[in-house]
């Protein structure tokens, strides 16, 4: 899929994440959100996230500079028009995610891979929406898209051969590993871990550990590279409660069911490092600062 013409609706985390990750496999690609400012902004966060891998040594400024150069803002979704491919982003709310396709199906070329990211909806129901369901396919990225490996491919009912390839490519040029997942809720990631991360808040909420100590049994015990509470606040606790109430809604398990200490640090708006506060705190680049080593500070979170 060489020179591909690619636009990614959407300019919060994981659109951010995308943008990155395709304009340092060399393509040029246009990020749009509700406004350009926001889509600005998207881009400015790329560029800090950039400055820290070159703090690691992943990057260099030269890199950045090429990086950056590819990435272009905009409000104007017409500019899908005559895109190889366009990519949403926006937040797991099916009906604003049919209302986009609905209106993607309008403008985009019928030669199109429309592609939605998506961790517990119903990629047929998203696809109806539009006049070529089988056109419509789910890529569901994890984060931070630019290091973790792996893309789940997912089918919808109706979704054909050419749509599945054509995504197959798009996984390869971004040196991606990719499983084929046939639809259903929560697909492999989201389903296996929704109930390790909930149970992991369960322990914390009864005082059988510290979140540090809990974190810790899990990455020495079980050869984790991050621990579950660690991960759930670099994923967004807003964003995990959603999926398990989606799940819950779904297959009706009590497992699914979100820890009363997440809805509670939900509620005040405590989403994990995005917000600088969830299970750990974290400083405006994202980096823990100190650790919990009780079970939370309930006065602290009211």
């Amino acid at each position: 899929m060489p020179s591909a013409n690619i636009i990614i609706i959407g300019a919060g985390r994981l659109g951010q994440g995308l943008a990155e990750a395709i304009a340092t496999a060399g393509y040029e690609v246009m990020l749009v959100d509700k406004t350009t400012k926001l889509a600005e902004h998207g881009i400015r966060r790329i560029g800090e996230s950039i400055d820290r891998e070159i703090g690691r040594w992943g990057l260099t400024a030269s890199d950045k500079r090429a990086i950056m150069a590819r990435i272009f803002p905009t409000s104007d979704i017409s500019q899908s028009e005559d895109a190889e491919i366009v990519f949403e982003a926006i937040p797991e709310k099916l009906a604003i995610k049919r209302a986009l396709f609905e209106q993607l199906d309008k403008i985009c070329s019928k030669s199109a891979l429309l592609v939605t990211n998506t961790g517990v909806l119903s990629i047929s129901e998203i696809a109806e929406a539009t006049s070529r369901p089988e056109k419509i396919i789910g890529m569901h990225f994890l984060r931070p898209v630019s290091r973790v490996p792996l893309v789940e491919i997912v089918k919808g009912l109706h979704t054909d051969e050419e749509t599945f390839n054509k995504a197959v490519q798009l996984a390869e040029m971004l040196d991606k590993k990719w499983i084929t997942v046939n639809e259903y809720p929560g697909y492999v990631t989201t389903r296996i871990i929704v109930p390790l991360l909930n149970e992991a808040m369960h322990v914390l909420m009864e005082g059988v550990a510290s979140a540090e100590d809990i974190d810790e049994a899990m990455k020495l015990g079980f050869g984790f590279n991050v621990g579950p509470l660690s991960l759930a606040d670099m994923m967004g606790l807003d964003v995990v409660m959603s999926w398990m109430i989606n799940l819950l809604d779904e297959l009706s398990e009590h497992k699914y069911n979100p820890c009363p200490m997440l809805r509670k640090l939900v509620r005040a708006g405590h989403y994990g490092v995005k917000t600088g506060s969830g299970f750990f705190e974290y400083d405006e680049e994202g980096n823990r600062i100190g650790c919990n080593n009780n079970s939370h500070d309930e006065d602290k979170k009211q």
